[in-house]
């Protein structure tokens, strides 16, 4: 089985910083892509950023410049550092990677079960 296990979520003030972390534990051969979405109420669950195995970067327009995406694929887990939060930034983000299992052929998704990052004064 494999897992992902989120911490880093909280409540912080506009302006402020938080840094997410996601660990992948189990019986896995490869991680290939892994990424943040985030899902605020009534709002469809959107990608907030992702890399590659090899480090390459992807992110939503409204992060971009004030979020950071990192991993370490010794440890196989993903980083989110959010700086200059906004309100807007408000909701739960989930963990995602794109994992090939030992004695497996494909790839599947695999999500975290989300933590709540909460920006108000």
């Amino acid at each position: 089985q494999v897992q992902l296990v989120e911490s880093g979520g909280g409540l912080v003030q506009p302006g402020g910083s938080l840094r997410l972390s996601c660990a992948a534990s189990g019986s896995i051969f490869r991680i290939y892509s892994m990424g943040w979405y985030r899902q605020a109420p009534g709002k469809q669950r959107e990608l907030v950023a992702a890399i590659t195995s090899g480090g390459s970067t992807n992110y939503a327009d409204s992060v971009k410049g004030r979020f950071t995406i990192s991993r370490d694929n010794a440890k196989n887990t993903v980083y989110l550092q959010m700086n200059s939060l906004k309100p807007e930034d408000t909701a739960g983000y989930y963990c995602n990677a794109d994992i090939q299992k030992y004695g497996g052929t494909w790839t599947y998704d695999y999500w975290g079960q989300g933590t709540q990052v909460t920006v108000s004064s």
